[in-house]
C-alpha cells in the first residue's frame, strides 16, 4: 500500500487504488478518510481500512471532494457502521440528500459525447444511496477542531462544490481537480468549468505543496502542474 508521511509526522495511505483513489491520513488518534470508491470497492477499501489502524482511533472523518457516484458511494454506510462525520462542500449537500449528481461535461469531443450520452441514457447507473453531511463547508475551513493541521480547500470547475484537502502544507489531496491518467498531462477529461478550474489550479499552486495526489491515477508533481498551468491558461 502507497505510503507517504510529511515532516510533522502525517502519514497518508492509499487504501483504494483503479477505478478511484482514496486516502487515508492519520495522525495522533485521528483518522481522515478523503473519498470512499465505488460501491463494488467497498469490501476492499474496508479491509484497507482495518490494515492501517481504523481501530485505533477516536474520531473519524469522511472528507469527500465531491459527490460524483464513484467517489461517494460509500459515504453512507462508513457514516453508519464506522461512526465517520461527512464534511464536504455545501454547493453539493443538495445533490448529496438526493442521491444523485449528473456527471460533469466533457472537455474534449469525445468526453463530450460520452458525457451527453450518459446523463440522458444512463442516469440510473449513477445515483448513491442518500446521505446528510455532518458540516457543509461554505468557503472551506481548517479542520483543527478535530486535533487535524488539514485545511480544506474550494477547487471548483471539474464540479461546482469540488474541494481540496491540504494536509501539513506539504500535499493536497485534490479529487478530480487533476487527474494522474495521462502521461505528462494533468487535464481532466471531465469537468463542468475548466476557466474554473485553471482557477483552482492557481489556487492550489499557491499552497506550499509539492505533491498532489488525484482521485484518479498517479500524484502530479508540482512541476507537472505548474506546466500545465502555464499550458492551458
Amino acid at each position: 500500500m502507497k505510503k507517504w508521511t510529511t515532516t510533522n509526522g502525517y502519514e497518508i495511505f492509499k487504501v483504494l487504488a483503479g477505478r478511484s483513489n482514496a486516502y487515508y491520513v492519520r495522525y495522533n488518534g485521528v483518522g481522515l478518510l478523503v473519498d470512499t470508491g465505488k460501491a463494488s470497492a467497498y469490501r476492499r477499501l474496508k479491509m484497507n481500512l482495518n490494515r492501517v489502524g481504523l481501530a485505533e482511533t477516536h474520531t473519524r472523518i469522511l472528507v469527500l471532494t465531491h459527490t460524483h457516484f464513484d467517489h461517494c458511494r460509500n459515504a453512507s454506510v462508513l457514516a453508519n457502521c464506522y461512526g465517520f462525520k461527512i464534511v464536504m462542500s455545501n454547493a453539493e449537500a443538495g445533490c448529496a440528500r438526493q442521491g444523485y449528481t449528473a456527471l460533469p461535461r466533457g472537455t474534449n469531443l469525445v468526453t463530450r459525447v460520452l458525457s451527453l450520452f450518459a446523463n440522458k441514457y444512463l442516469s440510473q447507473f449513477f445515483g448513491y444511496k442518500a446521505f446528510v453531511p455532518d458540516l457543509s463547508l461554505e468557503t472551506g475551513g481548517e479542520l483543527t477542531s478535530y486535533g487535524l493541521d488539514v485545511v480544506v480547500i474550494p477547487t471548483p470547475g471539474h464540479s461546482v462544490g469540488s474541494i481540496s484537502i491540504v494536509v501539513d502544507n506539504e500535499i493536497a489531496l485534490v479529487g478530480d481537480a487533476l487527474f494522474g491518467i495521462f502521461p505528462n498531462s494533468a487535464f481532466p477529461p471531465f469537468a463542468d468549468d475548466p476557466d474554473s478550474m485553471l482557477h483552482s489550479w492557481n489556487v492550489l499552486l499557491q499552497t506550499g505543496c509539492q505533491l498532489f495526489l488525484p482521485g484518479h491515477g498517479i500524484p502530479v508533481s508540482r512541476e507537472l502542474l505548474q506546466r500545465e498551468f502555464v499550458r492551458y491558461k
